[in-house]
């Protein structure tokens, strides 16, 4: 399975200017922000602009002797090696790494307004998310017995006005995307309805085109039951639902192979014969890639109007502050998010 998003690289439209990406710093007080501040470490065929309160950036940078230069995002400028541009959005509260505050919740999920509003309206090419805390958002927007936020896919989604969107991670080889996400194993043969498939597998092979450069993807389709089914005698969903979809969109000219035993699905060759997976569920797919490339994987959200990418931790806040997080994961994100924003370009200007 090839990662190749067979697009042009920023680096080859020769007199172009570089896209420019924002990245989200997440919760302040877990390792977001000093991820950040590890961008200066490349030469990247992009412009990086992280949204955070400026002086915590600049707090976080001193206290782990960065030798960066932190100012504000000016689009006129030039950017001089070694410089992060931010674009300033207040805290509500101080921050003390490692230490969650109910009171800056609302501050991270303005830093997603942000971004969002700045890719919908063209002035970023995609937008990069560091971790965030769902709980402690929550909490710092009074909710107790509910939660008015259950993760980025879900808000970004809201505030895009999209209907569907489809979870994919990449790394280790591989990319693969959840049919379900977040549910009780006991749900999710109920939740795996043909429009549900149907809609998912062309998101799937929309995206694979349009953000990924792919010209006529392959997709790996995993049967949700052992061995598939086995005919029907372990389970008739593979019958009754999977079957009939991946036959009716066949017909329409996708490449669908499936579906398959997930349980031999994950071998080399049987990857090396498709560009992407779709998972059943959540523990069927992506307990595989995360053994395959733990801090270095990349979430994906794909069916939005914008590009979206993000790390594959969370918060991590017993590191926070130490200057020992890996910034793995966000580098992979950032690479995807560039080759995405390449692939969509060269497939506008091809439409």
């Amino acid at each position: 399975m090839s990662l190749s998003a067979g697009a042009p690289s920023p680096r080859g439209r020769c007199g172009a200017q570089p896209p420019v990406l924002a990245i989200t710093s997440g919760e302040p007080a877990g390792v977001g922000p000093e991820l950040c501040l590890r961008i200066v470490e490349r030469a990247w065929p992009a412009r990086l602009v992280v949204l955070a309160d400026i002086e915590l950036m600049r707090a976080r940078a001193a206290a782990l002797g960065c030798d960066v230069r932190i100012v504000a995002f000016d689009p006129a400028a030039a950017v001089l090696p070694g410089t992060i541009e931010v674009i300033h959005q207040a805290l509500a509260a101080p921050v003390r790494a490692g230490v969650l505050d109910p009171a800056n919740g609302a501050y991270v999920l303005h830093l997603l307004d942000r971004a969002i509003a700045g890719c919908v309206g063209g002035e970023f090419a995609a937008m990069v998310t560091a971790p965030v805390h769902k709980g402690v958002i929550c909490e710092g927007l009074g909710a107790h017995d509910t939660m008015p936020f259950t993760g980025h896919t879900e808000y970004l989604a809201e505030h895009t006005d999209t209907p569907r969107v489809v979870m994919m991670l990449v790394g280790g080889g591989m990319r693969v995307a959840l049919a379900t996400t977040h549910l009780p194993l006991s749900a999710v043969p109920g939740a795996i309805t043909p429009q549900v498939l149907e809609e998912t597998l062309r998101i799937l092979h929309t995206d694979l085109v349009c953000h990924l450069g792919l010209g006529a993807p392959r997709i790996l389709v995993a049967g949700l039951n052992p061995h598939a089914g086995e005919g029907g005698h372990m389970g008739r969903e593979e019958i009754d639902v999977i079957i009939p979809v991946l036959e009716r969109l066949r017909a329409e000219g996708l490449q669908l192979v499936g579906p398959l035993p997930a349980d031999t699905l994950f071998v080399p060759h049987t990857l090396a014969q498709g560009d992407a997976v779709l998972a059943m569920y959540h523990d069927q797919g992506l307990p595989v890639l995360k053994h395959a490339s733990f801090g270095g994987g990349v979430n994906v959200t794909l069916g939005l109007p914008i590009i979206r990418t993000s790390v594959d931790h969370g918060t991590a806040l017993d590191l926070a502050g130490s200057g020992r997080a890996d910034p793995g994961s966000l580098f992979a994100a950032i690479e995807l998010a560039i080759d995405m924003a390449a692939a969509r370009l060269a497939a506008r200007a091809a439409a």
